[in-house]
């Protein structure tokens, strides 16, 4: 348990191709609870974009690494931020990941962030984060 991403996964009603098209751009899922500001692209693979919240708290970038249509949206933070940790480049070389999958007739969504474990010092208000994010996707995605 101790070397456990985090992850959040649910289901929705919403075809996997229409699912794929929101969750790549972050603007659709990564706003609304830290006044963040999200700048560049993430349409093609090696497009990058950063992503800022909490008045300076939260900087990172993210590269687009992976793609699979309708499956698979791979993102590597290249670069972060984190002036709340004593490592405040602690999601640098973490993935972003979310892996769509049809299930049972539904789209599933699995949320992974690769790197973000336990042990590591922003696992609990980073994760709390995330589900918050997650929870208002899902709610947006019934």
């Amino acid at each position: 348990m101790a070397h456990q991403n985090f992850q959040y996964s649910f289901t929705t009603s919403k075809n996997a191709n229409e699912v794929f098209a929101f969750l790549l751009n972050p603007k659709n899922w990564w706003m609304g609870l830290f006044e963040e500001t999200i700048e560049g692209k993430s349409g093609k693979i090696n497009d990058e974009f950063s992503f800022r919240a909490g008045d300076g708290v939260h900087y990172s970038n993210q590269k687009l690494i992976q793609l699979i249509a309708g499956k698979k949206i791979v993102w590597l933070v290249t670069e972060s931020n984190l002036s709340f940790l004593k490592n405040a480049n602690e999601w640098a070389g973490t993935k972003i990941c979310f892996d769509i999958d049809i299930l049972q007739g539904k789209t599933k969504i699995t949320f992974t962030h690769h790197g973000l474990l336990p042990a590591i010092e922003c696992y609990d208000s980073c994760s709390n984060a995330w589900t918050e994010y997650m929870q208002n996707l899902r709610t947006y995605l019934k």
